[in-house]
């Protein structure tokens, strides 16, 4: 069981590293955005790792459980609490992402951050 463990650290891994690279070297912001929410997906991946136990049981104690071997072999109630509330974040604040997206698209009429940084330049060289 502790390979299913070490499979789950592996592609969280993996998740960081593939949004990493799309966050700092894509050109797109909606594939950026999309590499940010792969981050997210990997950290909490990584949780619900470290809070898996082989063989555990919810961590619910219900009438007529022995607390002994409840305690030894409950999952950690922790790791899961945190993950449900960072999916509920991560969800608000992609919507807010995407809506500003929207209102940059409308600005620039473009996607690309090279665009819209030559854009701003040429700005720059107007105003002065």
């Amino acid at each position: 069981m502790a390979d299913v463990q070490l499979i789950i650290l592996f592609t969280s891994m993996a998740l960081v590293v593939i949004g990493l690279y799309s966050a700092i070297f894509v050109d797109n912001i909606i594939k950026k955005i999309i590499g940010i929410s792969f981050i997210e997906e990997g950290a909490n991946l990584f949780i619900v790792a470290i809070g898996y136990r082989p063989g555990g049981v919810v961590p619910i104690l219900m009438p007529g459980m022995d607390t002994s071997w409840f305690a030894t072999n409950a999952a950690y109630p922790l790791p899961f609490g945190l993950v449900l509330t960072s999916i509920v974040i991560g969800a608000s604040t992609l919507a807010v992402m995407l809506a500003l997206v929207m209102v940059i698209y409308r600005r620039y009429g473009t996607l690309s951050t090279k665009v819209m940084l030559a854009d701003t330049s040429k700005q720059e060289e107007y105003n002065e």
